[in-house]
């Protein structure tokens, strides 16, 4: 990808994977919002067929990819629909794609990713096992992108890992935010916000008894049923902690959470000089979707910008491990490898599932999730390969899959 100069804006074309989940959809509204920046030539989703035939009239797409082989798809002509396993690396590496923007989930993203980087196409990800399982292989390539950048012009926009591998999470893209124009010197520690999901005032025996309906209550955030049940278990901010270690080359140590309620603030860095620096903004994930697909620009975008007055206040408290032991199982995995957090971030993925079909109770999640990290996540290769990742994500769901949790 080339960088831009201020005179002179051609239009990026982007491969945008995942299209008809929440953030997919978000995505769309942002690209089609600039359209004099953006031309879409690439898009796939899992099931949706209809979502997808729909998004391929208003985008006009050159390749329209759909997982489930031999369905029919009525997209417009001149639109090729591929298909295959590699039909998502093949989007990822197209020659009139610049941007991969990754809002699919599962470690089936992993390939797609790393082909990308390879090719020297900049990356924006939803996509949490991206980094909580494969964060030793994806940095390294966003590493020697920036590198290969930096070695010809240190002052170039994209002689950063982050120029390269851009986080759409709120709290990451905040973070990034942050930390534009500062020395990574200067970091003492990382805090990331939670909103503390619908659960976060309920006592011990009224989380035991939550049900899929209340669960699904985000008191602010408007989102996919996966990520909302991963909020209100404190999950998701668990799995974000490990993504932040590799995102910014920081330690366990200095990656802090607080629960902030009103989800205003959605993340900050403390500097060793006693700075702390926040991004602030009202929940809209259009926000962190158009700054990674802008960056280092900033334009308008449909998002409300937040009111302080009318906000009154902000208020920030340590989070609960005893009631949310998702949070400390997380850290722990983390800690132990990329094996582990593997482990978790595929058992996390069963738990839910299991929990929204009624099998599997609400703090049953973080019983199946410790389980899997001491039962496949202890010992053996901590920074496995691509295959040997497959491999583990088929194993620990085919584990856990039905039946009682046991380690």
């Amino acid at each position: 990808m080339s960088s831009r100069s201020s005179t002179e804006v051609r239009r990026l074309g982007v491969a945008l994977l995942g299209s008809t989940g929440s953030i997919g959809r978000q995505t769309v509204e942002v690209l089609e919002a600039h359209p004099d920046r953006f031309r879409v030539r690439a898009v796939a989703t899992g099931r949706n067929a209809s979502e997808l035939e729909a998004q391929a009239r208003r985008l006009r797409p050159a390749v329209v990819a759909l997982a489930v082989e031999g369905a029919a798809l009525d997209v417009p002509a001149g639109v090729e629909r591929w298909h295959g396993e590699d039909a998502l690396e093949r989007m990822a590496v197209r020659d009139d794609v610049d941007i991969v923007v990754i809002a699919t989930g599962g470690v089936v993203s992993l390939r797609p990713v790393l082909a990308a980087l390879r090719a020297g196409k900049v990356v924006a990800t939803a996509n949490k096992e991206t980094l909580v399982a494969g964060g030793h292989l994806v940095m390294a390539e966003a590493r020697a992108r920036a590198d290969e950048r930096a070695a010809v012009d240190a002052r170039d926009p994209l002689a950063t890992t982050l120029a390269w591998l851009r986080p759409i999470d709120s709290e990451h893209s905040a973070i990034w935010q942050c930390l534009v124009g500062e020395p990574r010197s200067g970091i003492a520690r990382l805090i990331l916000t939670a909103s503390g999901g619908p659960f976060r005032d309920a006592s011990a025996e009224e989380i035991a008894a939550a049900t899929p309906e209340q669960a699904l209550r985000h008191p602010n955030w408007s989102m996919g049923a996966k990520i909302t049940i991963d909020s209100a278990t404190l999950a998701n901010k668990g799995l974000e902690v490990i993504e932040a270690r590799w995102l910014y080359d920081v330690g366990y140590d200095a990656i802090d959470v607080v629960v902030h309620p009103q989800s205003i603030v959605h993340s900050a860095v403390l500097f060793i000089d006693g700075s702390l620096k926040a991004q602030l903004g009202t929940p809209d994930m259009r926000l962190p979707i158009q700054y990674a697909l802008t960056h280092p620009e900033r334009l308008p975008s449909p998002t409300t910008p937040p009111d302080l007055v009318a906000a009154a206040r902000l208020d920030f408290r340590a989070p609960d491990e005893t009631r949310f032991p998702a949070l400390r199982i997380a850290r722990e995995a983390g800690r132990l490898g990329s094996r582990a957090s593997a482990a978790l971030i595929a058992a996390d993925e069963v738990a839910v599932a299991r929990f929204l079909d009624r099998t599997l109770d609400f703090n049953g999640i973080p019983r199946l999730l410790e389980a899997a990290v001491r039962r496949f996540g202890e010992g053996g290769d901590q920074t496995p390969d691509v295959a040997a990742l497959v491999a583990l994500d088929r194993e620990v769901r085919a584990a856990y899959a039905t039946g009682p949790v046991t380690g």
